[in-house]
């Protein structure tokens, strides 16, 4: 469904990243982990046109998304909850989650879109008509994920979904996350806390400098040491050969 293939990326005159390979097929959760600052963001970014790589492919479903103007890839069927979870201040919760559907056609209607949106987090059914500006960090990380969702994606993106959050919302977006997996919806997420990566991940790709430093399952990420210190912060990447 996404293939990344030798993706690099500069910014501001420096490599971001540094000949990423990437893969995402249909219905899989896959999970890209690295500290800030290893280019998850940048990643994502790139893949919705914001970034636009010095060399390689970015292909969703076979076509070339690289030089596609955001809206377009939008279009396509990739929903993007970002690390920020900016909603719109001067719309109400229900005109922010309602947003994509105004944007892209599908063949459930604008009523169920939102209604699966709200099914992933009922909790906001009591928010709906509270205007943006009025929502706490968690609430706004809630509504950037239930709008993603009612873009009717194939490919949802969900960057750092738990960053910041107090640990009174962290199960509740977890559940969420169970509950979009469950709808056989494809998603890639951004981590950089390896505690908050789902048992139930298909793969994990640990990128560390703009550069991919394991592929694998959780398991086998957990039974690498020196991949788990890199991750952890405890050894600089290279001195993972001699960890």
């Amino acid at each position: 469904m996404l293939k990344i293939s030798g993706l690099k990326v500069d910014i501001g005159g420096s490599r971001v990243l540094n000949g990423l390979d990437l893969t995402v097929g249909p219905g899989e959760l896959v999970c890209l982990i690295g500290r800030n600052g290893a280019g998850k963001t940048t990643t994502f970014r790139s893949i919705m046109g914001y970034r636009q790589p010095v060399a390689g492919s970015i292909s969703f479903k076979g076509q070339e998304l690289v030089g596609l103007q955001t809206y377009k890839i939008a279009q396509l069927g990739i929903g993007y909850s970002p690390e920020e979870s900016d909603v719109y201040a001067d719309l109400s919760v229900a005109e922010n989650i309602a947003l994509p559907t105004w944007t892209r056609p599908s063949t459930l209607s604008e009523e169920a879109r939102v209604e699966r949106s709200l099914n992933v987090f009922p909790k906001l059914r009591q928010y709906l008509t509270r205007g943006g500006a009025q929502l706490s960090g968690g609430e706004r990380k809630m509504v950037s994920v239930a709008r993603a969702l009612a873009l009717d994606p194939s490919l949802l993106l969900l960057d750092e979904p738990f960053e910041g959050l107090s640990p009174a919302i962290i199960p509740i977006i977890s559940e969420g996350v169970a509950s979009i997996r469950a709808m056989g919806e494809a998603v890639l997420m951004a981590e950089s806390n390896v505690h908050h990566v789902p048992e139930y991940v298909d793969r994990l790709y640990v990128l560390e400098r703009g550069e991919m430093i394991f592929t694998g399952t959780l398991e086998q990420a957990r039974r690498d040491r020196a991949v788990m210190r890199v991750i952890a912060g405890e050894i600089d990447v290279g001195e993972i050969a001699h960890a």
